[in-house]
């Protein structure tokens, strides 16, 4: 028999509205988690109230006490109950407001979320003539005035009391407390103008103080950041990180307008390939102050990375990206994690671009200021400019019938020979069957020139180690290259160079291959036929549900068109410009790079290992292999000195 007063079924009860209280705690489920997500909100609230000085106490990991404490504009008395209403805010009043959100908060939501599972109190105090602050009790609505300075303390005592069984789900005091201390760490990654503290049982846990950019001084907003990223990260972070600034022409940060709109700008740093972690769990990624985790952007970044990158290793960066509010959707998770952009292939380009411009600069030209034919310092001239300054290689000639493939090692001085005493390229290659060669140097050729006086980054050659490694000396001390691998990516940057110079070329196929194809799939190949054909793709519709594949790339003829189609059409649906292509492109170049690239156990002279030197200054990415593994190593003469106890 069935119980008596049993509850009905779900499908047979009433529709009724829910009573308020249950709303807000339904709110709670989705904004509160854990007590980091209250600290984030809060925190949120006081950098839009303009504070320079936020400080966080807390007590048991946040479960007994949170309490965010700022310096900014306050709560005038009049609208202090409104603040703990739901959905009652000051940042947003149209939906012209909600498209154009630049604030950290915006929905009104926090604070009546968090008042329906905890005891929560305001304490308050503008500058605008008030004799002194008000205290609201978030229970009992009791407004009475109070003694404080200008800003405001929100105060969030027994987190969850209200709801019991959310409780439990709570990690321990210090895993909590980790977890506050990140979602400050974070805030404070993007503000350095903000100074962050955070109390813990009345112990001072951490502290960033403000370093705000001195403008008249004219100290550069990527010196502020520097800082505060030494300061958050450590030291070690900046040491193996290079600036990101694109476009290089403008000041990050600065509302650059064109035709009404902010330009998008990324800046930042990007961590050398050599500082890749195992976890990704130094990647922090901002979009215009707000850190988020979006695919685009990781996405892009990844791939700024995958040249020069060893194995499964995880990037480290800190990314900021700067855009036209109304061109990025920030309601669309509710905890304003996640957004969506208006046009997400050109963030996509824009964030691969700087980071990859940004670790193309030899980090050799890096280690001392140079003098002679280097005269620019490398630390402040872009990768352009620096190449620029120094002898132009010039391509790689390809010679089909060259018997031997790979470069004679005898030959390398031809590389600083005089432009016109250099053969000419020949036309497109064939990759398929073509090996790169470089231009051979007569038997009659006089010998070559000695050095240019003036250090050199990766100083002059002293010795060959058993056929694979070459010896240099330096300003520091002592440079250690691993040949094979340093030749083997300056074959291939030079491949990629003439391959770049030359439109890829398409081969037809005799008969088209036809595939199914989805809705999606099918307006991709419509709207982005003029990129497919950029790529050497012909792809067109067959019938409503099925797409014919033409043509394909030269270089690609020997793989599945219909694979390859896939591929290109699913990555041009989300980005701009598809990374297939190009990914397969650099991997068959790369193989063509190894083969031609100097072997170990090869002798060679100090010409030829100065020659391989002064290359390696010049090549982008020079300091990883195709691989990703390093190609070269500076031991100090402090390292020296400790291995022979020297000082000691």
């Amino acid at each position: 028999m069935p119980r008596v007063n049993a509850p009905l079924p779900a499908h047979r009860r009433p529709i009724r509205e829910l009573p308020d209280e249950l709303i807000s705690q339904i709110a709670a489920g989705e904004v509160v988690e854990r007590p980091a997500s209250v600290v984030r909100e809060l925190v949120d609230n006081s950098l839009d109230a303009g504070a320079t000085q936020i400080t966080v106490r807390l007590q048991a990991g946040g479960i007994r006490l949170i309490s965010v404490e700022d310096d900014g504009i306050g709560i005038l008395r009049e609208e202090l109950p409104t603040a703990l209403k739901r959905h009652a805010t000051s940042k947003i009043a149209s939906l012209n407001d909600l498209e154009a959100v630049d604030t950290m908060g915006f929905r009104g939501e926090a604070l009546a979320a968090i008042c329906s599972i905890a005891e929560v109190s305001v304490l308050t105090r503008t500058d605008e003539g008030a004799a002194h602050g008000w205290l609201l009790d978030g229970r009992s609505g009791e407004l009475q005035p109070t003694a404080r300075a200008r800003g405001t303390t929100v105060e969030v005592r027994e987190l969850f009391f209200a709801t019991p069984a959310r409780r439990k789900f709570l990690k321990s005091e210090s895993t909590e407390l980790a977890h506050c201390i990140e979602a400050v760490r974070r805030h404070a990654l993007a503000r350095p103008e903000v100074g962050f503290a955070i109390w813990h049982d009345g112990k001072l846990v951490a502290q960033w103080r403000a370093v705000a950019p001195d403008l008249a001084g004219g100290e550069h907003l990527l010196d502020a950041l520097r800082r505060r990223l030494a300061d958050v990260l450590g030291e070690e972070f900046i040491e193996n990180a290079v600036a990101v600034n694109w476009p290089a022409s403008d000041v990050p940060g600065e509302e650059a307008t064109a035709g009404g709109q902010q330009r998008l700008r990324v800046w930042g740093f990007a961590g050398v390939p050599d500082a890749a972690r195992s976890r990704a769990d130094w990647q922090f990624a901002y979009v215009n102050g707000r850190f988020v985790r979006d695919k685009v952007i990781t996405h892009a970044a990844r791939s700024a990375y995958e040249d020069v990158l060893h194995g499964h290793r995880q990037p480290v960066y800190a990314l900021y990206v700067s855009i036209d509010p109304t061109r990025v959707d920030v309601n669309v998770h509710p905890t304003k994690i996640e957004v969506r952009f208006r046009d997400s292939r050109e963030v996509h380009q824009a964030v691969r671009h700087a980071v990859e411009g940004a670790l193309a600069a030899p980090r050799s030209a890096q280690t001392l200021p140079v003098t002679g034919p280097l005269s620019a310092t490398p630390t402040e001239t872009p990768a352009s400019t620096f190449l620029a300054t120094v002898p132009r290689q010039q391509p790689l000639p390809w010679r089909p019938e060259a018997p031997q493939a790979g470069q004679r090692v005898s030959d390398l001085e031809a590389l600083w020979r005089p432009a016109e005493r250099i053969a000419a390229p020949l036309d497109a290659p064939d990759i398929r069957r073509a090996e790169p060669v470089f231009a051979p140097t007569p038997a009659t050729q006089e010998a070559p020139a000695p050095l240019p006086d003036g250090e050199w980054p990766l100083g002059r050659a002293v010795a060959q180690l058993h056929g694979v490694y070459i010896l240099a000396e330096n300003a520091q001390g002592l440079v250690v290259v691993d040949m094979h691998a340093a030749h083997e990516r300056i074959v291939y940057e030079r491949l990629k160079q003439q391959l770049d110079a030359h439109q890829i070329s398409s081969q037809p196929l005799l008969i088209p291959a036809t595939f199914a194809a989805t809705p999606e799939e099918v307006a991709t190949a419509e709207t982005a036929a003029e990129v497919l054909a950029q790529l050497g793709l012909e792809i067109v519709p067959f019938s409503p549900r099925t797409l014919a594949v033409r043509a394909v790339p030269t270089t690609l003829a020997a793989g599945d068109p219909v694979e390859l189609a896939r591929s290109v059409l699913a990555e041009l649906s989300q980005h701009d410009a598809s990374t297939v292509v190009q990914r397969a492109r650099n991997e068959l170049l790369a193989t063509m790079a190894c083969h031609g690239a100097v072997r170990a156990n090869r002798r060679l002279t100090l010409d030829e290992m100065n020659a391989l030197l002064r290359q390696m200054e010049v090549t982008e990415r020079s300091d990883q292999c195709n691989h990703g593994r390093p190609t070269w190593r500076q031991l100090g003469m402090k390292d020296l000195d400790a291995l022979f106890l020297r000082g000691r």
